[in-house]
């Protein structure tokens, strides 16, 4: 489809079978009944046919009757087709076919609904799809299922785009089911009083439910009052909805502001409107026509003292003093049910629980305003007036978003003057001008471009103009007015025709966009239906009896607390003072991590960080120092030493921690970070830890999983734990901790925390300070954090199919991409995620162009930005997308940005399915392997238990999930061996027989349980993919995608103590079953892919050019693909280099890779990859050191950040015996 509009359109979805799946129109009941097909000739018109043989009655879908379809007498977009359904319907699908054996067929059309047959509104999927993809033929059906279904009598079909060989023709169906509704008409004076049944009112639970349709912008829908000004209001205002609860006696007084919930936008359309207001609890859920709003009452409702007595419509007078304006409802209200109550049944049953005040019908009229839409600039209305008049007057109504546009314009008889009625900058500036005199001008109202209907009469005759808007009279002084003044005959309204008319009507700030109504031309009405067949006037680009306003600030896609304004077409985002920049404020201006800011160049300072950069969490203020490591150093608000005394177990004291950032900020930035710690220094003199009778805690910490730790610094997370208990050096070497020798003299327990998973600490609670001469002191250093894991994370790409996989990526209204790369390639993909018709793909397309490609479900679109030089220049460069609701973007180091506007009309939101691809692969030669080491060895000091589980018991898994994919020839072969202290493990092998064996021992003293999967010879050469999931003694396994199992463990339900995972040859000694140690010894000689334990990526992590410590490679091991050729041999393709022998200086700031030179479709290089939404590696490396000369370093280095608290401490506790220097420290 050639054309913009078949652009936006081509994309809908096409349904080429009418066996649809009924769950997509959201009913749970039948209803897809074709209703088109029983109605009469007299049910079907149409705006004019070609001859009586291609009328309206004859365009039933699949019949032949007459010429086989209807036809308009002339083929333009002012066609139409509408037909009668008798009364109102729900629509849930509807079906087109061109004239039958003709070359007459649509190919996009509009599709507008209506209650009466007057005030059409337009169909709209996805809030911004106006538009259906039409047919390609003549007898073929398109079936569309309608997503929200509709409920109207009249349905009109408007062709837009049809057979350029051919002209206009349809046959249709309709499906659906009848619609059943109670309806009440108030008048604006008039409201139902419904009285409860006391007994029947649920104290927690209150469901109301209604729609409505008026043309009135204001208007209470539902009022319930009681004493002291409490209430709880549904009111519009302005054509929004409000919802209002007030306690008048709330405490304490800061819960005495109103909640006040704002939902919807444009309500007074005379259009039906869905509301629902649901209460569970102090749970509150409010939507309006889908959109919702939630919020938790803080005490409002439990403490509303309300009157058992609720009002729709307005509030009923007399009653108690209302403390707000108010206006009485004026319209329809539907199917008005309160807490499953039909209150509109109850009324017209007179039930005496209702009392109707003033006058009501049940039955909805149906006002007569004919609305016209104006939807482009070039749009335009002309009318006839009278020659010669001397007076000329108008009045009309208007509503716009735009600030400037020509509302009217007339020319002056026997002068070439005229009057000139516009928008300018939100005001109604009325001006006048003829030859040889001074312009008269008035400016009348402000902000009249809100999208609110404004009323505007002007008035020109002999020394008078003036003009009239909302009621309020804006006049020149006689002197100004004409002299004397003749209508030049032709009223133009909206805007100006073309030149080659031969008019001259001016437009100085161009067309008018928006809509008019009740247009009067000397005091007598328009009437803008006789419009359509050309009788009356003459008209461009215009769209009759329906407003085709739309609000685009609803939702509001400006993000960040972003502040949207808009014009016609389009919404735009005024990001001032919110940190955030963009066309929707997504990007922050502030880097993650105090790592982003040192690679900038920065020095130490004050910086605001981002840690989910555009992600949710606002940026906050912290100290970075820019050391030889960047360290985030967050502060809080109990630095200083606290003394303790006179507390019991009974009587504890719990000192809290706040931050200068939230939680959600604090997790973001520990997460990001690589290694963060804590220095706690808890100082005793008489003040125990643990009790001595039964071991129970006397003092421990809580960190922000909010659970209990009763470890103390620079311990592992070991239940009751001191440094010095593992260094074997505490004052008493029965106790694992200094303090618990409960001596009267000062010494204290003191080091750095730093599991991850429990910091920050947010508070301590001491019980033990309560006897004769006890006393307690503890000082809390602020949170420290280095590094950043996302920042530095880095893949290398040596071959054509090399590749990384994630998950898919969610982006549906806004999201962005980051990366790094560098290469000698001369093009190549970056990555690429593909839905059924929507897709996102980042490359390389030439050495000095990288292009973004994309498909939202308008068409593909491309974004290029093109270098003066090579990007295949073996350097970094930085690269980022974005892609949001007003444009798309991609932008390469500091070049100039390149966008792509996103359509005003169409699909908005990307629907992707299929993973996001990135990946990378390993090839393992003979007797390599590859060594993840969860836990070392640790030597056990002198008062440690010779038990290995007092060291290690805490990495215990009742639950893993493991991924794989791997290739060989050869058998026997290990392909993944999981290892415990305690002799259990999980061994995945493949068998001599080629079979495939999953082997459990959760328990040292029973045989293990072995999961066998023969039907193959799975060493075959071909690239097969595994899934392990296991939950305690359950075990799901599946292969290939294919082949599934489900068995239950004998062996135990837990794998204690987790050492170590290997991939390949078992290198060191294990007590292991013959089978798993036969194929341990082989190893594996092959390809092995996408690895994954739980949250652990080994081979990611060995294939990092500076492996961390957990990681240990032997053998030949390398980057690969693990794609095999037909006829190739299963491991001769593996050529890339390998990472046992890197070479060259590295700066400790850049990822080291070695490029190899590729003309391949992918590309050669190196990626780090940092997806500030959703797209992160899940590849998270656990490590733990031991080695002492490594923490004396880093204390060094902490002293740089933190102040000496021990030093002060001593001086102002008079401690008596220090803690040695040589401290143990372990990361994990």
């Amino acid at each position: 489809m050639g054309s913009v509009t078949g652009a936006v359109l081509k994309t809908l979805l096409l349904l080429s079978t009418p066996n649809w799946n009924r769950v997509l129109a959201g009913n749970s009941y039948n209803c897809d009944d074709p209703l088109v097909s029983t109605l009469s000739q007299a049910s079907f018109s149409s705006s004019s046919e070609l001859s009586s043989s291609h009328g309206p009655g004859f365009a039933r879908l699949n019949r032949r009757d007459g010429a086989g379809g209807w036809s308009p007498l002339v083929s333009n977009k002012y066609q139409w087709l509408q037909i009668d359904l008798g009364e109102r319907m729900e629509i849930t699908a509807v079906a087109t076919q061109g004239g039958y054996g003709s070359s007459n067929w649509v190919t996009s059309y509009l599709l507008m609904f209506s209650d009466s047959g007057r005030n059409w509104k337009q169909y709209r999927q996805e809030d911004s799809i106006w538009g259906f993809v039409g047919n390609a033929n003549a007898d073929s059906v398109v079936y569309y299922r309608l997503q929200p279904s509709i409920k109207a009598r009249f349905l009109r079909f408007i062709p837009l785009e049809w057979n350029p060989k051919g002209r206009i023709g349809m046959r249709i169906e309709v499906f659906g089911c009848a619609y059943r509704s109670e309806v009440v008409d108030l008048d604006g004076k008039s409201c139902l009083l419904y009285r409860f049944d006391q007994k029947s009112l649920s104290p927690i639970k209150d469901v109301i439910s209604l729609k409505f349709k008026t043309m009135q912008s204001d208007g209470i829908l539902l009022h319930r009052e009681g004493q002291n000004g409490d209430h709880i209001t549904l009111e519009l205002r302005r054509g929004k909805l409000f919802l209002l609860i007030n306690s008048g006696d709330a405490k304490p007084p800061s819960a005495r502001a109103p909640v006040r919930l704002t939902l919807g936008s444009l309500l007074d359309d005379q259009h039906w409107h869905s509301v629902l207001i649901q209460r569970l609890g102090t749970q509150v859920n409010f939507t309006v026509d889908g959109h919702r709003r939630r919020f938790r009452a803080q005490g409002e409702f439990s403490s509303l003292h309300l009157d058992y007595e609720i009002s729709f419509g307005g509030i009923p007078a007399p009653g108690k003093p209302v403390s707000f304006p108010h206006k009485h409802f004026h319209g329809c209200l539907e199917n008005l049910f309160y807490d499953g109550v039909d209150i509109i049944d109850l009324a017209k049953r007179q039930d005496p629980q209702m009392i109707v005040m003033g006058n009501v019908s049940f039955s909805c009229s149906q006002p007569q305003s004919v609305p016209v839409t104006f939807l482009s600039p070039r749009s335009y209305l002309a009318l006839p007036g009278s020659f010669g008049e001397d007076e000329i007057s108008a009045t009309f109504q208007f509503r716009t978003w735009n600030k400037a546009g020509l509302l009217l314009f007339t020319e002056l008889q026997l002068v070439s003057g005229g009057l000139l009625l516009f928008l300018n900058d939100g005001k109604l500036k009325l001006h006048l001008y003829h030859p040889g005199k001074l312009p008269s001008d008035i400016t009348a109202g402000v902000g009249l471009n809100d999208g609110q209907w404004h009323s505007v009469s002007l008035s020109a005759k002999r020394n008078y103009l003036s003009v009239v808007v909302d009621g309020q009279v804006a006049s020149a002084s006689p002197s100004q007015g004409p002299e004397q003044i003749y209508s030049g005959g032709i009223f133009y309204f909206g805007g100006c025709p073309d030149s080659s008319f031969g008019s001259k009507c001016k437009s100085p700030l161009g067309g008018f966009q928006g809509c008019m109504r009740l247009i009067s031309i000397r005091h007598e009405v328009v009437d803008l239906i006789s419009l359509q067949p050309g009788a009356l006037g003459n008209f461009s680009d215009l769209q009759i009896d329906s407003c085709g306003i739309t609000d685009r600030c609803l939702p509001n896609y400006c993000e960040h607390g972003g502040e949207c304004s808009q014009s016609w077409d389009t919404f735009h985002c005024n990001c001032a003072n919110t940190g955030y920049r963009g066309a929707t404020c997504h990007n922050s201006i502030y880097e993650q991590s105090c790592e982003a800011y040192k690679h900038k160049g920065n020095t130490s300072g004050f910086y605001y960080i981002d840690a989910d950069g555009s992600g949710p969490l606002e940026p906050f203020l912290l100290y970075c120092n820019m050391t030889e490591t960047a360290w985030t150093i967050i502060q809080h608000n109990g630095s200083g030493v606290t003394r303790v005394r006179n507390t019991n177990p009974e009587n504890p004291y719990t000192g809290f921690f706040e931050y200068v950032a939230s939680m959600e900020q604090l997790q973001a930035t520990i997460n990001r970070a690589e290694h963060c710690e804590q220095e706690l220094t808890y100082y005793c003199k008489k003040s125990r830890l643990v009790s001595k009778e039964d071991g129970a805690p006397l003092s421990w910490w809580v960190g922000r999983t909010n659970e209990t730790q009763t470890y103390w610094g620079g311990s592992l997370p070991d239940p009751q734990k001191c440094t010095c208990g593992l260094e074997g050096n505490c004052v008493d070497s029965q106790y694992y901790c200094n303090c618990d020798a409960d001596r009267n003299e000062w010494t204290n327990d003191t080091g750095f925390l730093s599991y991850k998973e429990h910091l920050p600490v947010t508070r301590i609670v001491i019980t033990d300070t309560g006897r004769p001469h006890s006393e307690a002191a503890y000082k809390l250093g602020p949170l420290l954090c280095r590094g950043d894991k996302l920042f530095w994370n880095s893949a290398s790409f040596n071959t054509e199919a090399s590749y990384l996989h994630f998950p898919t990526f969610h982006g549906e209204l806004s999201a962005d991409v980051s990366f790094f790369f560098k290469t000698t390639a001369s093009s190549g993909v970056f990555l690429e995620n593909l839905g059924i018709t929507d897709f996102i793909r980042i490359e390389l397309r030439s050495p000095a162009v990288v292009t973004f490609s994309f498909d939202v479900g308008n068409g593909p679109f491309e974004i290029s930005v093109q270098s003066p030089t090579h990007f295949s220049d073996n350097q970094w460069h930085h690269v980022r997308v974005e892609r949001n609701m007003k444009e798309a973007s991609v932008r390469v180091d500091q070049l100039s940005p390149k966008t792509q506007p996103a359509p005003a009309d169409g699909h908005v939101l990307l629907q992707l399915n299929s993973q996001l691809f990135v990946e990378i692969s390993a090839y393992f030669g003979s007797g390599s392997s590859v060594i993840y080491n969860f836990q070392e060895n640790y030597s056990l000091s002198k008062n440690s238990s010779s038990h290995a589980a007092s060291f290690h018991g805490d990495t215990r898994l009742s639950r893993e999930t493991i991924k794989f994919s791997f290739r060989t020839t050869r058998t026997p072969s290990l392909l993944l061996y999981l290892s415990s202290f305690y002799k259990e493990y999980l061994s995945v092998i493949l068998a001599k027989n080629g079979s495939l064996q999953i082997r459990y021992k959760l328990n040292r003293y029973q045989e293990p349980d072995v999961v066998n999967f023969d039907f193959k010879n799975m060493a075959d050469g071909q690239l097969h993919h595994v899934k392990i999931n296991r939950e305690e003694a359950v075990v799901f396994v599946e292969i290939d995608e294919s082949m599934r199992r489900q068995v239950h463990l004998a062996s135990g339900t837990e794998l204690s103590a987790v050492r170590s995972l290997v991939l390949g040859r078992i290198i060191e000694h294990s007590d292991v079953d013959q089978e798993t140690a036969l194929a341990g010894a082989q190893g594996f000689l092959g390809c092995l892919s996408a690895v994954q334990v739980s949250h652990v990526a080994p081979l990611k992590a060995a294939l990092q050019p500076s492996r961390p410590a957990p990681i240990t490679v032997s053998g030949h091991v390398t980057e690969s693909s693990c794609v095999a050729q037909a006829g190739t041999d299963a491991t001769s393709r593996e050529r890339t280099h390998s990472f046992a022998d890197h070479s060259g200086t590295r700066d400790d700031r850049e990822p080291l890779t070695k490029t190899i030179k590729s003309d391949s479709a992918v590309i050669g290089g190196l990626i780090a990859v940092v997806i500030f939404i959703l797209l992160c590696i899940a590849a998270i490396a656990v490590r733990i050191y031991q080695q002492k000369r490594l923490y004396k370093r880093n204390e060094a280095k902490r002293s740089e950040n933190v102040d000496n608290a021990e030093a002060v401490l001593k001086s102002e506790l008079n401690i008596q015996n220090p803690v040695k220097e040589n401290q143990k420290e372990y990361f994990f």
